[in-house]
């Protein structure tokens, strides 16, 4: 409780005409009282969640988008579905997934080491394996980083392949996709329109943190 009461502080004086003393009183203002103003709380919350929000749907279509790019290699050359492969020439067909880039339009500096690996059987397997797992793994959200470790070995080598691009002294696609993939594990994307959250809970994923 503040006590705003007037404060009374008696004098004494002498009446110049009688000599008696004469007692008055002085009222002293009554203490200030300081009110603390509070500035006016601001709703500041709803443009950040509204954004944050957009920013995960955006790196969830992206990632999904990239996902789809990787599984559509792989379909591609294992069925042959006539875009980039031909039925005859497919996987299931006999054909090499690696043979024709590797050993045709691979150039550069590293174009020898890459035409002694064109066609072999297991760099055949491990290749396609990768276009698999990285396809389905962006797809759905889940294990995001060795999707990305994964990703990021394959593009920069089909980038040193190529050497230099057709269209830039050293920048390509390969290259772009390669740091797309280390974002999108960075950022949890895989959490937004993916099972990245239920995937994390697994108690293998809680053992081994890289299965993320």
């Amino acid at each position: 409780m503040v006590d705003i009461a007037p404060n009374h502080h008696a004098t004494t004086t002498v009446d110049p005409l009688t000599d008696a003393p004469r007692y008055a009183a002085t009222i002293s203002p009554p203490p200030a009282v300081r009110v603390d103003r509070q500035p006016a709380a601001t709703n500041t919350d709803a443009p950040h969640d509204s954004s944050g929000t957009a920013v995960r749907y955006v790196l969830a279509g992206v990632r999904v988008a990239l996902g789809w790019v990787f599984l559509w290699a792989f379909l591609d050359k294992t069925f042959g579905l006539g875009h980039d492969t031909v039925a005859a020439k497919s996987w299931i067909n006999g054909g090499s997934p690696t043979k024709g880039f590797l050993g045709s339009a691979s150039k550069g500096p590293f174009s020898g080491f890459y035409h002694s690996i064109a066609g072999n059987g297991f760099v055949d397997v491990l290749f396609m394996v990768a276009l698999l797992g990285i396809g389905v793994a962006l797809i759905l959200g889940i294990g995001m980083r060795l999707a990305a470790a994964a990703g990021v070995v394959l593009t920069v080598m089909m980038w040193s392949a190529v050497l230099p691009p057709d269209s830039n002294p050293f920048m390509d696609d390969h290259l772009i996709y390669a740091g797309v993939l280390v974002a999108l594990a960075l950022l949890a994307a895989g959490n937004a329109l993916g099972l990245g959250r239920m995937w994390a809970r697994l108690p293998l994923v809680q053992r081994a943190t890289w299965l993320k």
